[in-house]
């Protein structure tokens, strides 16, 4: 089964000052912010989709989570998880997405919260704890064993306003992995972590890729882990390569995307920039 099966998607924004008839203005404008994106993704399978900033990757996270559609005046696919139709809820099952709106979210607004509560809002996907929401003693010991799995139990009584962002970090995708996902997404993140931070975050993904497809979305070659064996590059508003790992990590094809001569090297299953030409 395909996690995600898009085919033939353009996706647009309105470019207009003011309320205007698309059909009788003609200074009506269509802004393409995507344009002929076909990309399979299979249950099981690592990827990284990789672009400079501008490049379209945003959007393309925006587009899985059903947070901008297709273009309708032509024929397209978009699945998830072999479902056409589905609403919020049920992708949230299927899809652990960490992004970084999410942890600036509950940074500004759930300060308040123990590592434990942000793990169990997960549930009703609230940002906080409510009066109203009922947890039964099972989902209580899911909690706990998340925690225990991610091996973050020095944070079940944490603060968020005394967490550091790595910390953070961990919490929400341990708040993600209570619904046991088929893939986890994740939106740059090792943003704002330092060398030793960014380590410990990577070496989480992985234990987590031996259970769920990691989709990392990214412009750090750094992030893309061993596991990691496929790759989506973005440029230009549209999907540039896809493939295996090895066959699209090239220097001439991020020197493309990047618009900058370099030279990509391999190390230990790992890729690097070596030189900036």
């Amino acid at each position: 089964m395909y996690i995600i099966d898009f085919e033939n998607i353009d996706v647009a924004y309105d470019n207009i000052d003011g309320y205007k008839d698309r059909e009788l203005d003609s200074n009506y404008k269509e802004n393409v912010v995507l344009k002929d994106i076909n990309l399979k993704i299979e249950e099981g399978s690592h990827w990284a989709i990789l672009g400079a900033n501008g490049s379209g990757k945003s959007t393309l996270l925006k587009l899985i989570l059903s947070e901008v559609h297709p273009k309708v005046d032509k024929e397209f696919k978009k699945e998830i998880m072999g479902l056409k139709r589905y609403s919020i809820f049920e992708l949230k099952k299927y899809l652990g997405v960490i992004t970084n709106d999410l942890h600036n979210y509950f940074l500004q607004n759930a300060a308040y919260m123990s590592g434990f509560e942000v793990v169990l809002s997960g549930y009703y996907s609230s940002i906080g704890i409510f009066t109203h929401q009922d947890f039964t003693p099972l989902q209580i010991k899911k909690v706990l064993e998340v925690i225990d799995f991610l091996e973050i139990t020095n944070l079940k009584d944490k603060k968020v306003a005394h967490m550091s962002t790595g910390e953070l970090r961990k919490c929400l995708i341990a708040r993600a992995l209570i619904h046991s996902p088929k893939a986890f997404i994740l939106d740059e993140p090792t943003v704002g972590l330092d060398i030793k931070s960014q380590n410990n975050f990577i070496k989480m993904l992985k234990k987590l890729s031996s259970n769920a497809s990691i989709i990392l979305v990214t412009h750090h070659l750094e992030e893309i882990f061993e596991e990691i064996g496929n790759i989506t590059l973005i440029y230009n508003k549209t999907i540039y390569k896809s493939g295996k790992k090895d066959e699209i990590l090239t220097s001439e094809n991020l020197s493309e995307i990047f618009e900058t001569k370099i030279s990509v090297k391999k190390k230990n299953e790992r890729y690097f920039i070596e030189e900036i030409l």
